[in-house]
C-alpha cells in the first residue's frame, strides 16, 4: 500500500488507523477497558504486523457506547450485550426500511 492509498483509507470507518494507546486516549478510558471489551468479544481489533492492536473509527464508536453504559453503572458484560443488541436492531431497521423502499410501501408511523 502506498502513502496515497493510506491517506484515502483514513475516511474509511473500517480502516484500523488507531493504536490502542491513541484509542484509549480518544475515548478517555484505559487500555485495560479496551482489552476487556475485546475479551467480551464486543470488538475484535485488527493486529499490525508487529502484533499490536489497531482500532477503526467504527470500533471506537462501539467502544464509546459501551463506556457510556459502564460509566452509568452497567456491568461490562451487560454493556457489551446491550451494544450488540442495539447494533443488531439498527441493522434490522435499516434492512426493513430498504425493503419497504424497494417494495414501495410507506414506512409505519409511530404510535402516539
Amino acid at each position: 500500500m502506498t502513502a496515497d492509498d493510506s491517506f484515502g483509507r483514513l475516511d474509511d470507518d473500517d480502516y484500523p488507523a488507531y493504536t490502542m494507546g491513541r484509542a484509549a486516549e480518544m475515548l478517555g478510558t484505559t487500555q485495560g477497558f479496551l482489552r476487556a471489551i475485546g475479551e467480551a468479544r464486543l470488538i475484535t481489533p485488527l493486529r499490525s504486523t508487529g502484533g499490536h492492536r489497531r482500532y477503526s473509527r467504527y470500533q471506537l464508536r462501539i467502544a464509546a457506547r459501551a463506556r457510556e453504559l459502564v460509566d452509568g453503572g452497567t456491568p461490562i458484560e451487560a454493556a457489551c450485550r446491550i451494544v450488540v443488541l442495539e447494533d443488531q436492531l439498527e441493522e434490522a431497521q435499516r434492512i426493513n426500511a430498504e425493503y419497504r423502499r424497494t417494495a414501495g410501501s410507506p414506512a409505519p408511523t409511530a404510535a402516539a
